[in-house]
């Protein structure tokens, strides 16, 4: 099967570790493009090949500010990963509880162990 376009969504978009860095940083607030270049150790180039991915996909807005163009966060885009991840939420919760009485079982049992000496 074909892989999806990077463009055709949200998903694809953030598939890219470097796309979820901007996110973070633009999770902060505003920042034009210089500034992320100096804060990831990116080219400049590069930053802006990931933010116009972004703003295809509509996860970051750019707005004009004089001669700088400034990216914000759009969370609205970002909807569909929240609500797909959201499904499983409750079913990690119960492995980890799960996973919480095992542990505990495990250590108490190294306690018992290390008392019979």
């Amino acid at each position: 099967m074909a892989r999806a376009a990077t463009t055709a969504d949200a998903f694809n978009a953030v598939a890219e570790p470097r796309r979820r860095q901007i996110l973070d940083v633009l999770a902060s607030g505003e920042r034009p493009v210089n500034d992320l270049v100096a804060q990831l150790g990116l080219a400049q180039p590069q930053v802006s090949k990931h933010l116009r991915v972004l703003r295809e996909v509509g996860a970051v807005d750019v707005r004009k500010s004089g001669r700088q163009r400034l990216y914000r966060l759009n969370g609205h885009a970002l909807r569909p990963i929240h609500d797909w991840v959201k499904a499983y939420e409750h079913s990690w919760s119960e492995r980890f509880d799960q996973l919480d009485v095992v542990v505990e079982d495990l250590m108490e049992k190294e306690e018992d162990d290390g008392n019979d000496d």
